[in-house]
């Protein structure tokens, strides 16, 4: 039994946007079909406020391939005190027929992939089809990740953004205008950006109601990304009163996604969850039926994810001979 490494080069050469999108609906539909075990995830918070490191593991039945992801972030002075990044990731791949370790890989590139996979998954299925206008409440590196996976699923005309720090929103314009020539419009406030919306996207590290529910107008669909964990939230939740919800992971989402904050303020139940989007992705249940829906995608992301893209980056690796094999098995 011989063992792949793949580098954070080797990687990002071996798979591409479009691919991990369909690896993401492969995990989606996977996880609704209930041939994932997916456990919560461990994490650890280093003493003297050093950073924290999270571990997730998935199994995926059909594939028979476990994963386990090690991502850590926070280590702000890594860079100058031990010359390594200040978050970085590494993902194992187990042959879950022996539990050989078949792939040790760099897992610091698949998150972003597949988190802006995630919000393209859920435009084709909840987005109305003549949408071309697109709201960004953040300008960080996964709103950048976002643009990027939803235009290989549709045409944007333009992008209003808006973000408390006006030098992130600035970079923002500059970067997508450069890669992607799409206009992008610097809105005075986020009610100006949420106005314009067909799609909104919330990228986030919010700790309140960002955006507020009168501003956003019927037919919008949004993606709710920044609110993965408990005491995150980008949503006014009388949002989701009227709207059909649509989540990753039920389980998940009514712990730590934005779908708590209604749930918490009585404004829905948990039988108001209209689906889990890979219900919708297997022909379950029918996606958008209304082109003047509101529909909420709360996605809290899932290590299955992780798994079904790190298997198609291993498979592309052993169809292109690329990484290095060693014996880890004697």
């Amino acid at each position: 039994m011989q063992t792949l490494l793949l580098s954070k080069d080797q990687v990002k050469g071996l798979i591409g946007m479009r691919q991990v999108i369909a690896a993401v609906e492969d995990a989606y539909r996977a996880f609704s079909s209930r041939q994932v075990e997916q456990p919560d995830y461990i994490g650890i918070r280093l003493p003297e406020g050093r950073g924290e490191i999270d571990f997730k593991l998935s199994y995926h039945q059909q594939a028979e391939m476990i994963s386990m992801k090690a991502h850590s972030g926070g280590f702000t002075g890594n860079p100058e005190a031990h010359g390594v990044p200040n978050s970085m990731g590494t993902i194992l791949l187990f042959d879950a027929r022996s539990c050989a370790l078949a792939c040790i890989m760099d897992g610091s590139l698949i998150t972003g992939l597949r988190t802006g996979a995630a919000g393209a998954v859920s435009v084709k299925a909840l987005a109305r089809k003549n949408a071309r206008t697109i709201a960004s409440i953040g300008a960080g590196n996964q709103a950048r990740m976002q643009i990027r996976a939803i235009r290989e699923v549709m045409q944007i005309d333009e992008i209003h953004a808006w973000s408390r720090t006006p030098e992130n929103l600035a970079a923002y314009k500059q970067d997508i205008e450069r890669e992607f020539q799409i206009p992008v419009i610097i809105a005075a406030s986020g009610k100006e950006a949420v106005e314009k919306a067909d799609i909104l996207i919330t990228t986030t590290r919010g700790k309140g109601g960002l955006v507020q529910a009168d501003w956003v107008k019927p037919g919008t669909h949004i993606v709710a990304i920044g609110t993965d964990a408990r005491g995150k939230q980008e949503l006014d939740p009388e949002l989701f009163r009227n709207a059909k919800i649509v989540v990753d992971s039920i389980p998940q989402c009514t712990q730590k996604g934005e779908t708590v904050h209604p749930l918490a303020g009585n404004i829905i139940k948990i039988d108001d969850i209209y689906a889990e989007i890979g219900e919708i992705l297997l022909g379950a249940k029918p996606g958008r039926t209304s082109d003047d829906e509101i529909t909420i995608f709360d996605s809290t992301g899932m290590a299955i994810q992780d798994n079904t893209t790190a298997g198609s980056i291993y498979r592309n690796a052993l169809a292109n001979t690329i990484g290095t094999f060693f014996s880890f098995i004697e």
